[in-house]
């Protein structure tokens, strides 16, 4: 088969479409012929040398896929070959077939293409898991999500909505802060010119930013607000006033989900599958798809993300379609 190889750390141009073996399915796993997969932050990372493959993983890029399963490994039930299906992995989505635990398939919601289902898996598992689970976001609180224009953003924005929250979101720009809107946020904010911590205090916050935000998001927030972080695009350190931590009776949580074990992605796209496919499946949550790419076009796909998007990249092996 053929995959997205990094030969070395390095900017979009180490992205090479290179012969590779294919993978073989272990016990309790499956083959999908991967139809589409979906860009993400931390494919970047990946490629810049700044996010390890975990042990035993794909070396490959690319957390999400949508195909047809090809094979089957021993001990797996309830899918054959030929079901259509999105999948969350621990990587190697950049390629023409991928190994993934059988625990981790997603059916295709009805109504969704199978290309457009790629950009479904991390999205909506890292929403839920992150603002329900570990936020434990209620009707009625109101919500902060840093950078709503991005595919976690779009994401989040529309299920914190359907669930009866109040949303606000910082975004780059006024057509980003337009998009965001359409999609039901009640208040966008541009950062570049504004500041979010004057229309707090907020119940919960994502923030895929990390570094000084910190301090900031923690003075926005209410009592008993939570904070979750899942990215570090501003820096790894921070300073943090434990007084308003603690007086404000303040939950802070950091989590990634790539790393977690089988037994917890399953327990979360088991989750995603009862709270959010009927909410995609209704119309109450679209698809924000920003466009299509050959697979082979790996490095375009990682450019346009470091410049300008709203929603989703996916990338599309045109042999499998």
């Amino acid at each position: 088969m053929k995959a997205i190889s990094i030969k070395e750390p390095g900017g979009p141009e180490v992205l090479r479409w290179t012969d590779v073996e294919d993978p073989r399915p272990a016990a309790g796993e499956v083959i999908v012929d991967v139809v589409a997969g979906a860009v993400n932050r931390a494919d970047v990372a990946q490629r810049m040398g700044l996010y390890p493959v975990p042990q035993g993983a794909s070396p490959y890029p690319g957390l999400e896929v949508s195909g047809r399963i090809g094979a089957v490994g021993d001990g797996v039930t309830g899918w054959q070959p030929g079901d259509e299906v999105c999948a969350l992995l621990t990587g190697g989505g950049y390629a023409q077939k991928v190994a993934v635990p059988a625990a981790q398939l997603m059916r295709v919601p009805k109504g969704v293409g199978l290309v457009q289902a790629a950009a479904l898996p991390e999205a909506t598992s890292t929403v839920w898991s992150n603002v329900f689970m570990a936020g434990a976001l209620k009707a009625g609180e109101t919500f902060l999500m840093h950078g709503g224009a991005g595919g976690i953003g779009t994401t989040a924005i529309q299920i914190a909505k359907a669930r009866g929250a109040r949303v606000v979101t910082t975004v780059g720009g006024p057509e980003q802060a337009a998009r965001v809107r359409e999609l039901g946020a009640d208040l966008a904010i541009n950062y570049r010119t504004e500041d979010f911590t004057e229309h707090g205090p907020y119940d919960v916050i994502l923030d895929v930013i990390g570094g000084d935000y910190l301090s900031r998001n923690i003075g926005s927030l209410g009592t008993d607000g939570r904070l979750v972080v899942i990215g570090l695009q501003n820096g790894l350190t921070a300073e943090l006033n434990l007084a308003e931590l603690v007086f404000k009776r303040i939950s802070l949580h950091g989590t990634t989900l790539r790393s977690r074990p089988v037994e917890q992605k399953a327990a979360i796209v088991a989750e995603v599958q009862e709270h959010v496919w009927p909410l995609i499946e209704s119309g109450a949550v679209r698809l924000v798809v920003d466009r299509t790419l050959p697979m082979d076009q790996a490095a375009e796909a990682h450019r346009i993300l470091d410049a300008h998007h709203i929603g989703k990249i996916l990338l599309v092996n045109p042999d499998a379609v």
